[in-house]
């Protein structure tokens, strides 16, 4: 076993200019992460200067059977905290060969959004609050928790330490310096309420930027708790009963709302949001009914509020953003299985581009 850790340790710039680009892309399901490495002759640093490639989309759900053939295009490029050196990994999105987007390429629509002269000009920022849950391998229960039964009620947990009552720590601690060494902008990291359960915080990020950052984070997640055998899920309501959900609360601001009088713009934003809560909760993730109750800090799914310093409503402005009168907002609805890519993109929509009489 020592001597195959010494084998994946091998430091190639020792001996090569080639390098391994792992190309990452999401799968069939919208939340199915799959990877695959090739070599190249050099390090690269432009996502345009990266071949595409391609896969077979009718094992991923994205293509038949007899037409399988699924192109990747490069879009974004991180360092690869697990081969080092000049390796890299490569966010994609998918086109069939004749160059459209295939259906569940959420990524492409989004660009479109925030390539707009209008919402450029606006330079959106975004904070994502990924709230995940880890799971024993086996039994799919908890981490932490007793095989078969429950552990105390939820208060001691929130931020806590002590074997009793932080599991997990050391995955956490390890994704979040992976993603420092890849180059995602994460913010933070916590134990949430429900014991098991974590978060970890990506941003500002501007534009297209906040999808592709967040999707490598929730990739090297996936890939740690791999190694460390223990199953990670984003469900939005793992364990049903007295037990906190999990989100992705997303942080927003636009260059007119960091702005003086900028508090303002951002009440005219909730508005809009407001009008079209329907839509937006229709695109938040799949299962967020089960969170959305009006409980455990969330407001009721089929209810708009917003409110300052309200962790019970749709849409939280801080007490920091009041007092100043600009800053940003969070929109609290969002699941934890959420995209960011169509998230990002419609809050965007919705608060810059559409004009409502």
């Amino acid at each position: 076993m020592a001597h195959l850790i010494d084998l994946q340790n091998i430091n190639l710039s020792d001996n090569t200019e080639k390098i391994i680009a792992e190309y990452i892309w999401i799968g069939g399901s919208g939340m199915d992460l799959r990877s695959k490495a090739r070599t190249l002759p050099g390090p690269v640093s432009d996502p345009a200067k990266l071949p595409k490639w391609n896969y077979d989309g009718s094992s991923t759900g994205q293509a038949p059977g007899d037409d399988s053939e699924v192109i990747l295009h490069p879009q974004a490029i991180f360092k690869d905290p697990f081969r080092k050196g000049n390796n890299i990994l490569v966010i994609c999105d998918c086109y069939t060969p004749a160059g459209e987007p295939i259906p569940t390429n959420k990524r492409n629509s989004a660009a479109k959004i925030f390539n707009h002269p209008d919402v450029k000009a606006e330079e959106p920022w975004y904070g994502i609050e990924q709230e995940y849950t880890l799971l024993q391998k086996d039994v799919k229960w908890p981490l932490g928790w007793p095989v078969g039964g429950f552990p105390g009620p939820q208060g001691p947990y929130y931020c806590s330490v002590g074997a009793d009552k932080s599991f997990g720590r050391d995955i956490v601690d390890a994704h979040y310096k992976a993603c420092l060494y890849a180059g995602v902008n994460i913010s933070g990291i916590n134990g949430e309420v429900m014991p098991g359960q974590w978060e970890f915080q990506v941003g500002p990020c501007v534009g297209i930027s906040a999808g592709d950052q967040l999707w490598v984070a929730r990739y090297l997640l996936e890939r740690i708790t791999e190694i460390a055998g223990v199953v990670l899920t984003f469900d939005p309501k793992p364990i049903q009963g007295d037990w906190n959900g999990a989100g992705a609360h997303t942080n927003y601001s636009t260059k007119s709302m960091r702005n003086e009088g900028g508090f303002d713009v951002i009440k005219k934003a909730i508005e809009k949001l407001s009008l079209k809560h329907k839509e937006h909760i229709s695109a938040y993730g799949e299962g967020n009914e089960r969170r959305l109750t009006g409980k455990h800090e969330t407001a009721d799914i089929n209810t708009f509020s917003w409110g300052v310093a309200n962790r019970g409503a749709s849409v939280r402005v801080g007490r920091e953003t009041e007092k100043e009168g600009k800053g940003y907002f969070e929109d609290r609805r969002p699941a934890s299985n959420m995209d960011p890519y169509v998230v990002t993109s419609m809050i965007a929509e919705t608060t810059i581009l559409w004009k409502h009489n």
